[in-house]
């Protein structure tokens, strides 16, 4: 058995609104077990003797059909995640900007994304990670950064979401 994290993209934010027990009881039922939610962002941590692919589609499958909602899940073996967080090669925690990080499936647009660090201005730090973006930038200006300004497009709602690496690591304590 293996122990994951479920990352679900778009929760709670641009309209998809869902109760985090509700969630838990979807994917309860689709035979995950020990199934915890943590914040009401999207991060679920359950345990499943399936690889890590088979989860993020039965997530997605469980959700879908639960809730009615295009579904995208990002899910990675808990282990890996605390690789990732632990990896966060910027100072963890700088006055006045956020820290995160984009959990990204698909090669082809973690080249793309990580490539976004030509363009970016002079607060905004990018970094390639296994399978993730790190990047740090002034909190009044998320949206209005270069990779802020691209994570909006339907193009990545499959294949990346973020997390604030505080969540992150909230995520871990559970």
């Amino acid at each position: 058995m293996t122990r994951y994290v479920a990352f679900l993209r778009g929760v709670n934010v641009g309209g998809v609104n869902l109760k985090m027990a509700e969630v838990a009881g979807a994917l309860t039922d689709a035979g995950f077990t020990d199934v915890e939610t943590v914040l009401a962002s999207g991060n679920v941590l359950l345990t499943s003797p399936a690889t890590v692919d088979t989860v993020r589609a039965t997530a997605e499958t469980a959700l879908r059909d639960a809730f009615g909602y295009d579904a995208w899940v990002l899910a990675y073996a808990r282990d890996d995640v605390e690789a990732i967080s632990g990896a966060f090669p910027f100072t963890r925690e700088v006055p006045d900007h956020h820290s995160y990080v984009t959990f990204v499936t698909a090669a082809d647009v973690l080249d793309e994304l990580v490539a976004l660090a030509d363009d970016a201005g002079p607060d905004e730090s990018i970094e390639r990670g296994e399978g993730v973006v790190y990047w740090q930038v002034p909190k009044s200006g998320t949206l209005d950064t270069t990779i802020g300004r691209t994570m909006g497009k339907k193009r990545y709602k499959s294949s990346t979401t973020t997390r604030n690496l505080r969540t992150v690591e909230k995520v871990l304590a559970k």
